[in-house]
């Protein structure tokens, strides 16, 4: 079995789990290069909200897409405008990626500007 497909799999499994507690989704997908955040409602089945290192204002202030630095400012940056909307309570979905690295820069990121999961 390859890693992606690893990966898929245990994100099915903590996608149920999200999907029991009936609270928005704060999905997480990274790439080599860049960083994507996305606020989801799965009950209407749409994004409320959300944030990448490929956003203009973002290019300019960072070098590199694809490290923690650019992580935490893109989950500074979703939690902003999720509080903008009034949202302030998520479910974290890694997206079967590990809490490591950009991941957990980006979640501790988010948290210190207001959102909980």
């Amino acid at each position: 079995m390859d890693k992606n497909i690893s990966r898929l799999r245990r994100a099915k499994k903590t996608r149920a789990r999200i999907a029991g507690q009936g609270k928005l989704r704060l999905a997480v997908y990274r790439s080599g290069k860049h960083i994507y955040a996305q606020i989801i409602d799965d009950a209407q089945g749409r994004v409320l909200t959300q944030a990448s290192s490929l956003e203009k204002d973002v290019r300019g202030t960072i070098k590199n897409g694809g490290s923690t630095d650019s992580a935490a400012l893109i989950g500074k940056r979703v939690a902003e405008k999720a509080k903008g909307l009034g949202i302030t309570e998520v479910a974290f979905d890694r997206s079967g990626y590990r809490y490591h690295g950009r991941v957990k820069a980006l979640a501790e990121a988010a948290r210190e500007s207001g959102l909980s999961f």
